[in-house]
């Protein structure tokens, strides 16, 4: 099998890499170069030459050859323009679902269809399952891991070309595996910054795109002003901390885009305590089997967030949205996040919340 495969520079992708030519695949590694870095290297300790060098480093270890490709355009246009129309809106986008599904599994496999690759792999840990000529999404061993919720939007084409080859495995098994074979970077530090920013901090993304404009920040409940921000733009609906006020603790409950006013409440009162929302734009990887769920009112886990919490709920249709019930409420549902529906391990897909 001739497979193409995702190398970022971590210990993830390289592990599965290596694990793709144990398996005996003809394997050629490609990184890609999709972060506007010349523009922003600014504001990053640690740019892209360095992802780049530990790629080379684990190519020339396994002996693969490696090709450099550049989707800066891509990117710019399909996800940062994305993120920052979002946030202007006042919402909550999430870059990295639209980084998989339309730079890494699209204008990817765009670039490299004159090569006839069978297979694409990743290190992304999640799991593939075919079931009666449909591809699925699953969780993968490792659950604190798991990256399913950002592949929630991938669609059927794409699942049919994807191996995840640390589908099986914990964190832990992939950093021995990497230790054991001595790869360049088996003691490199987990990337801890959002995927779509690389080592970039999100409020310094946002400042360099929007800067900064003094605004009120006002308790819900009686008007009372608390303090001043530094542009709505920096806050995130349920969020807690960076808020730097006393007496709290206080939440972001409510944004004012038109005047440039935060609405914060205590935890006790605090009517980012939700059990309803609605979510539309969405992406099922079998929707025949979610009309039958609907119907027969069965129970679903969804997650608001990465992460390893789900709330169990019910989902309904109402005409081009549907509607979520959860069990319990949740602080911090925002508009603009992503829900993503499970069926035990089976990921169903998700939606945009939108408006509760």
């Amino acid at each position: 099998m001739k497979v193409a495969a995702l190398l970022s520079g971590g210990v993830d992708s390289s592990v599965a890499l290596y694990l793709a030519k144990q398996r005996g695949y003809e394997v050629e590694a490609f990184y890609l170069k999709i972060w506007l870095q010349e523009d922003l290297v600014h504001l990053s300790n640690c740019p892209w030459e360095e992802d780049l060098h530990y790629a080379k480093k684990v190519c020339e270890q396994l002996k693969i050859p490696l090709k450099v490709i550049s989707l800066q355009q891509e990117y710019w246009q399909k996800v940062v323009q994305y993120v920052l129309q979002e946030i202007k809106r006042g919402n909550t986008p999430n870059g990295d679902l639209h980084c998989n599904s339309f730079i890494k599994f699209g204008s990817f496999l765009e670039k490299i269809s004159s090569y006839s690759f069978d297979k694409i792999i990743s290190g992304h840990y999640a799991k593939i399952i075919k079931r009666e000529n449909i591809y699925h999404l699953a969780l993968s061993k490792d659950s604190f891991k798991d990256q399913s919720y950002f592949l929630s939007y991938l669609s059927q084409q794409q699942l049919a070309k994807i191996i995840f080859p640390l589908d099986n495995y914990l964190k832990s098994e992939v950093r021995e595996i990497a230790v054991k074979n001595n790869l360049a970077n088996a003691n490199r530090k987990d990337s801890q910054g959002i995927c779509f920013l690389g080592k970039i901090k999100y409020n310094e993304f946002v400042s360099h795109h929007f800067g900064k404009k003094k605004g009120e920040i006002i308790e819900k409940k009686n008007g009372k002003k608390w303090g001043e921000h530094e542009g709505f733009w920096f806050y995130t609906i349920g969020q807690r901390k960076g808020l730097g006020l006393s007496g709290g603790p206080w939440y972001v409950v409510e944004k004012d885009i038109e005047r440039n006013i935060i609405y914060i409440d205590s935890q006790e009162d605090a009517v980012v305590n939700n059990d309803f929302f609605l979510i539309q734009n969405c992406n099922w990887f079998n929707s025949v089997w979610v009309k039958e769920i609907i119907e027969k009112k069965i129970s679903l886990k969804v997650k608001i967030r990465h992460g390893e919490f789900f709330h169990q709920c019910i989902l309904k249709k109402k005409q081009d949205k549907y509607q979520v019930y959860l069990q319990e409420k949740d602080q911090g549902i925002a508009s603009g996040q992503i829900a993503v529906f499970y069926l035990d391990e089976i990921c169903l897909g998700g939606g945009t919340i939108c408006f509760f």
